[in-house]
């Protein structure tokens, strides 16, 4: 679903669940930004039991939608500003873990023997 390497925002504040794709690329183009650059945008509920994803994939407007049944998605403070996430911390969002806990670790370039 993802496509690795893509770059992934995510909106602080709640949004009308209620908007299609759409709707959110509205969002995004009014915030600024340019919808139709393959960057997925993140989306969540008021509740936060529920999140959208809408991304162009050069053919046409995606969407991804998925609701927890028994807990909600780990989400940033509404006074936050857009947040950049890896590929790995959405894919843990979108399992409904802690995406904040990912980290990747250091990995040092590897040196010629000589």
């Amino acid at each position: 679903m993802i496509p690795p390497g893509a770059r992934v925002l995510l909106r602080a504040t709640a949004v009308d669940f209620r908007k299609g794709p759409e709707g959110l690329v509205s969002l995004v183009r009014d915030a600024g930004a340019d919808p139709f650059d393959g960057s997925l945008y993140v989306f969540r509920a008021k509740r936060a039991d529920r999140i959208k994803i809408v991304w162009w994939d050069g053919s046409g407007l995606c969407l991804f939608a998925k609701r927890l049944e028994h807990s909600h998605f780990c989400w940033p403070t509404a006074g936050s500003h857009e947040i950049r996430l890896s590929y790995a911390q959405v894919m843990a969002l979108v399992e409904g873990l802690d995406w904040r806990r990912v980290r990747s670790v250091d990995v040092r370039a590897p040196q010629s023997a000589g």
